[in-house]
C-alpha cells in the first residue's frame, strides 16, 4: 500500500495514530492538574514502565492537554551524569520571565529571578556562556545545598503562578538517571509544594525501579506521587491501536493478521507500530491479510533487531554482555541472582560489580530482593537469537 500514506509511528517518543488503552492515565493527570490549578490538593506523578512501552509519549501527551487547560509547562530529560539544577534552571527561567509578565505576579516572579541568579552562581550555571544578570537576593537560594535551594525557588513559582492564576507542570523524562541526592532534592521540594498547596506538580518518567528509589531518598515519597504502570496494551486496546487507523486511510486487516500482530508483539506498543509500519508497506491492499503478516515478521524482526535492541547491546562491556547472556540463557524472567552466577560458574559477589554497572545503564533492574528483569520487553529472546 502507499507508503505515503503508512500511519504508523514506530520512533522513540513519536505519538502513534491511535493512543489506545491510556485513557486512565490521562484522565488522573487530567485531574490533578484541574485541582492544582483550583487551589485543590493534587499529587504529582510518575509513570514506571519498560522501555517501548509509551512513557514518553504519554508525558507529551499529558503536556499538551495541561497547555490547553492553561497551565505552563517545562518538558526536560535527564541525560546520565547532568546535575538537576542545570537540568531545570533554564526552565524555571523561562516560566519566572513569563510570570513577571502579569502585573498580580510581577513582585513574586521578580523575587524568584533574583532567587534564581543566587542559585545560578552557587551552582555555577551560565547561559549562552554569559551570567544570568539579575541582582542577586541575600539568604535566597544560595546555599549551594539543592535540598534547601530548591524549595525556595519551587515555592516562589507555585505563588507566582498563583497569584496569575495560572499553574506549572514539570515533566522530567528519564527520572532514573538523576542522582540520589538530585532526585531526594526533587522530592523535598515538592514536598514543600504539597504542604503550601501550591499548583506546581512534577509528572515525571522512568523505568520501574523509580518507586523505589524515590522511597529510600524520602519515606514519604509514596504519599507524594501516583505511580500508575505503563505496560503492555490488553488485546483489545493494542487491536484498537493496529486497526482503527488502518480503517482511517480506508483500508482493512484481516481479523487473523490483526491477532497474530497483537500476539507475537504481546501488546508492547513500540513493537506494535514496529510490525503494522512493515506490514503496511508491504501489502498489496486494501485488505492486510494473515499472509502479509506472515511475511512481514521477519522483516520486522530484523528491524528491531538492528534498531530498538542493538543500540542497547552496544552500550555494554564484554563481561556485562555475557552477564545478559546467562540471564536470557535461563527463559524469560524475573531471574534470580543465584541462578545467573550458577549459569555463569561464577559468586554472586564477584558478578556484584557488573550487575551494578548494567542497572545504571538501565538495562535491567532489580525486581524483588535478590532478582533481577530486563528493562527492555521481549529482549531474552533478542539476545536468544544471537546464539
Amino acid at each position: 500500500m502507499d507508503p505515503y500514506r503508512n500511519p504508523f509511528a514506530p520512533g522513540a517518543g513519536s505519538r502513534p495514530p491511535e493512543l489506545a488503552g491510556r485513557d486512565t492515565i490521562l484522565e488522573a493527570a487530567r485531574i490533578s492538574c484541574g485541582r492544582a490549578i483550583n487551589r485543590k490538593n493534587a499529587r504529582s506523578i510518575m509513570l514506571l514502565g519498560l522501555r517501548g512501552t509509551g512513557k514518553t509519549v504519554l508525558l507529551n501527551e499529558i503536556g499538551r492537554n495541561a497547555e490547553q487547560d492553561g497551565l505552563l509547562i517545562s518538558r526536560v530529560e535527564s541525560p546520565e551524569g547532568e546535575s538537576l539544577a542545570r537540568l531545570i534552571f533554564p526552565e524555571m527561567r523561562k516560566v519566572l520571565r513569563s510570570l513577571s509578565g502579569v502585573e498580580a505576579a510581577k513582585q513574586i516572579a521578580g523575587r524568584g529571578l533574583r532567587g534564581l541568579r543566587s542559585f545560578a552562581s552557587i551552582f555555577k550555571i551560565e547561559i549562552g556562556g554569559v551570567e544570568f544578570n539579575v541582582e542577586p537576593e541575600p539568604g535566597l537560594a544560595d546555599t549551594g545545598d539543592l535540598q534547601y535551594d530548591l524549595p525556595d525557588l519551587f515555592v516562589l513559582i507555585g505563588k507566582a503562578a498563583q497569584a496569575a492564576g495560572r499553574g506549572w507542570v514539570l515533566l522530567i523524562d528519564e527520572v532514573q538517571y538523576l542522582s540520589e541526592t538530585d532526585l531526594s532534592a526533587l522530592i523535598v521540594a515538592l514536598h514543600r509544594i504539597s504542604q503550601e498547596g501550591l499548583p506546581v506538580l512534577l509528572v515525571g518518567a522512568g523505568l520501574p525501579q523509580i518507586a523505589r528509589l524515590a522511597g529510600e531518598a524520602k519515606s514519604y515519597a509514596e504519599r507524594l506521587f501516583q505511580y500508575p504502570p505503563v505496560g503492555a496494551l490488553d488485546e483489545s486496546a493494542a487491536s484498537q491501536a493496529i486497526e482503527k487507523p488502518i480503517i482511517e486511510e480506508d483500508a482493512q486487516i484481516d481479523p487473523r493478521a490483526l491477532s497474530l500482530i497483537v500476539q507475537k508483539t504481546k501488546g508492547y506498543p513500540f513493537f506494535l507500530q514496529e510490525w503494522a509500519s512493515v506490514v503496511w508497506n508491504n501489502s498489496d491492499g486494501p485488505e492486510i491479510t494473515e499472509e502479509d503478516a506472515e511475511r512481514s515478521y521477519g522483516e520486522t524482526l530484523a528491524l528491531l533487531d538492528d534498531g530498538f535492541f542493538k543500540v542497547r547491546i552496544d552500550r555494554l562491556t564484554k563481561a556485562e554482555v555475557q552477564f545478559v547472556k546467562a540471564m536470557a540463557a535461563l527463559g524469560d524472567g524475573p531471574y534470580a541472582m543465584s541462578d545467573i552466577a550458577h549459569t555463569m560458574n561464577r559468586t554472586q559477589k564477584s558478578l556484584g560489580p557488573a550487575r551494578s554497572s548494567i542497572i545504571t545503564k538501565g538495562m535491567i533492574y532489580s525486581t524483588d530482593h535478590g532478582y533481577l528483569d530486563f528493562t527492555v520487553p521481549l529482549f531474552a529472546e533478542f539476545m536468544r537469537r544471537q546464539g
